[in-house]
């Protein structure tokens, strides 16, 4: 696992809009989030980007929504795309102005 994890962080993609316009883009921070959720830093991950577990649960729900079609499906799809968004643009908000 740990050989797995410092693979990981030497392919990580640098952010252009970071480098470019000089402030972090909506989705700054979610590869050091998943490479801190291999190494089992639940916590930080977190704090590193705070939709990372609402999009998981999204991802997750689709995937078994794909094999198994639940009646309320798209609803509830639709649903917690909604929070991630509105998570994600908080947090970038924070980001921006707070931080």
């Amino acid at each position: 696992m740990l050989l797995f994890t410092k693979g990981l962080e030497d392919y990580m993609l640098p952010c252009l809009n970071k480098k470019i316009l000089g402030f972090e883009c909506m989705g700054c921070g979610i590869q050091r989030s998943v490479a801190l959720l291999t190494k089992g830093q639940l916590t930080e991950a977190f704090i590193m980007y705070p939709a990372i577990y609402t999009l998981i649960a999204m991802f997750a729900f689709i995937l078994v929504n794909s094999f198994k079609h639940y009646k309320y499906g798209t609803k509830i799809i639709t649903i917690l795309a909604i929070v991630n968004v509105i998570i994600i643009i908080s947090n970038f908000l924070f980001k921006l102005y707070l931080k």
